[in-house]
């Protein structure tokens, strides 16, 4: 299958009131297993590749090329997205490569240079037909992250939409990014009032620490798109521990990563039954 555009998935996943799985792959075997997940849920699927990925690997495109290739070879339906940008010609090389979407984070910055740069970002994508995500509030592993004073303020963010024209936005309701324990408990509240007020789809970061029922709540009080990255690393990893401690002798990576593969591909597959998605792909 070829690759769609995150809008087209996140619009129809709001038209079915379910969540959009987003996931970040640096890996090979990690990408396949999004992938092989997301057939084995018969749901769509945002790829994710992170500017830190990025940084890993030394170079976007042979990620992408992998991520185009890979799509092309499942039935999944799949878009590409690069995640937290905050390098502008990254997200120009990304378009370049047939990114679907692109996150551009700002969320750091001033409030107007935030809005000054998301907009001149957002005004490009958009003359290519690029979806474009921002970052309003703090998300992520930063100390008072769970903090009331940091969380998104619903007229703010009609705001910071209204000048700035992206097309989802990111909140931040008391979730934080790298938690490998699921046990942080969002604001389903302040989710629904920023529903209400903001014209655009609403995105959880840092949801592998959210428990299983909090997600779906989350879904249901107005968040969309559902990214997640730790929980799945640590899926993966965990795998792996375990078959070299059962056969400590292995060489061959591919004894050691066909398991993690598998273990991830089910919990993708998982997770996008927590957020209602199974089942959806025929609606594409």
């Amino acid at each position: 299958m070829t690759l769609l555009g995150t809008g087209d998935l996140v619009r129809a996943a709001g038209e079915r009131g379910h969540g959009v799985g987003a996931f970040n792959a640096v890996l090979l075997e990690q990408l396949e297993a999004v992938l092989a997940g997301a057939e084995q849920a018969d749901a769509a699927v945002v790829v994710q590749v992170s500017e830190n990925a990025v940084a890993y690997r030394g170079a976007l495109r042979p990620l992408a090329a992998a991520a185009t290739a890979a799509v092309a070879a499942t039935r999944t339906p799949a878009s590409l997205h690069l995640d937290h940008a905050t390098r502008t010609e990254l997200i120009h090389e990304a378009v370049n490569c047939g990114f679907a979407s692109v996150m551009y984070d700002g969320s750091r910055l001033p409030w107007a240079e935030n809005v000054g740069r998301t907009r001149e970002i957002t005004a490009w994508c958009h003359e290519r037909g690029v979806w474009v995500e921002a970052e309003l509030g703090e998300v992520g592993g930063k100390d008072g992250a769970h903090a009331p004073g940091v969380r998104t303020d619903p007229g703010e963010a009609a705001r910071f939409v209204e000048e700035t024209g992206v097309d989802a936005l990111a909140v931040a309701v008391g979730s934080s990014h790298a938690m490998t324990e699921r046990r942080a408990e969002l604001d389903l509240a302040l989710v629904a009032r920023l529903r209400e007020a903001v014209p655009v789809p609403l995105v959880l970061h840092g949801s592998s620490g959210v428990p299983d029922g909090t997600l779906a709540a989350a879904v249901t009080a107005g968040i969309r798109k559902v990214n997640l990255s730790t929980h799945l690393n640590a899926v993966f990893t965990g795998a792996v521990r375990d078959v070299l401690a059962q056969r400590p002798e292995l060489v061959d990576p591919r004894r050691y990563l066909g398991p993690a593969r598998e273990a991830m591909a089910d919990e993708v597959a998982r997770i996008l039954g927590v957020l209602g998605a199974t089942g959806s792909a025929a609606a594409l």
